[in-house]
């Protein structure tokens, strides 16, 4: 190729590459620029955000000149709340950011009772769980072992049932009992199981036998109830397997029952260090009886309907007339 021949191809190809003049009264396209596709691939757990700061802790531009109860950070080991999700209400991606958008810094866990989560979607329920993670938010089966231990195969449904919880992204694994008789040395290898899959186990435990299940008072009160010992020889026992809390069922205690058996609670709280239980307690005059006996730092389980009603409580802000300005606290910052 000639000198002028090249010189003619190239003032051609640089003409051809002149960037176009736009039409008249339309914007000029920005450059282009590769998108990553990071976002597109994520695993079961969501990445934890930080929570923002509510405005009762905004000293500057908030609230925080009004008296409060500091709370722990996450993960804590005392005042711990965990929530029903999904059971007697339908609850959605959308419902669940809604709530803990608003008040996730005040929840700890989300329980899925009564077996609700195997009614949905995969993709949904998924969603669910990132998203609880995504609020630094562990995500617990609830109970529904309980139905498991019932099939034909236990041993290979109970391996086959951790395996998907621990895919799906669970966190916690609630092993209950209250519907039927399981020897205590069998309760222990459940729980060790649970361990295995890489999960956490959490025993509930309780002095009524029939218990979660809607049961009437008259029914349960003719089943009769367990001594208080026993409970807390299974919490001992548990703990010393490495068992990080257990539920305290609320049938038989505080729930359908003609008058509240406070002296089985007293007990357990004399052997059982408050950090390693948690109270069902999802009635207003039952966690407002709890805060208001053994302070903010007790852990409880209520319906997702009553978190800004105890974190209120709990803060100090608001209670009912025994407690209202009442709840208070003592943490001097160290030297």
């Amino acid at each position: 190729m000639g000198r002028y021949t090249l010189v003619t191809a190239m003032t051609t190809a640089a003409q051809i590459l002149k960037p176009l003049k736009p039409a008249a009264g339309l914007r000029p396209l920005p450059p282009f620029a590769p998108r990553t596709l990071a976002r597109r691939f994520t695993t079961s757990r969501a990445a934890s955000s930080s929570q923002p700061k509510i405005l009762l802790e905004d000293k500057e531009n908030g609230y925080g000149f009004i008296r409060h109860n500091p709370l722990p950070k996450k993960p804590r080991k005392t005042s711990v709340t965990e929530i029903r999700g999904p059971y007697y209400s339908a609850m959605g991606p959308h419902y669940l950011k809604d709530v803990l958008g608003t008040m996730g810094a005040h929840v700890d866990g989300l329980k899925f009772a009564g077996g609700s989560f195997s009614l949905f979607p995969e993709e949904q329920l998924r969603k669910l769980i990132d998203l609880a993670h995504s609020h630094d938010v562990y995500v617990s089966t609830g109970g529904w072992m309980e139905h498991v231990l019932t099939q034909s195969d236990a041993v290979e449904a109970v391996d086959k049932y951790l395996a998907k919880c621990k895919d799906m992204g669970f966190d916690v694994v609630e092993i209950s009992t209250g519907f039927l008789s399981l020897p205590p040395d069998d309760w222990l290898r459940l729980a060790e199981r649970v361990m295995k899959h890489g999960l956490k186990p959490k025993p509930e435990i309780g002095i009524q036998f029939g218990a979660g299940g809607d049961t009437e008072a008259s029914d349960l009160e003719a089943l009769g109830t367990s001594d208080p010992s026993r409970v807390i020889n299974l919490a001992k026992r548990f703990m010393s397997m490495g068992v990080e809390r257990m539920m305290i069922e609320s049938e038989g205690i505080t729930e359908n029952v003609k008058s509240w058996r406070t002296d089985v609670i007293q007990a357990i709280l004399r052997d059982i260090p408050l950090e390693k239980v948690m109270f069902e307690a999802a009635d207003p005059k039952v966690f407002n009886w709890y805060i208001r006996e053994f302070g903010i730092d007790v852990n409880l389980f209520v319906d997702h309907s009553q978190i800004v009603q105890l974190s209120c409580l709990r803060r100090g802000i608001w209670g009912m007339a025994d407690t209202f300005g009442k709840i208070t606290t003592y943490r001097p910052t160290e030297d």
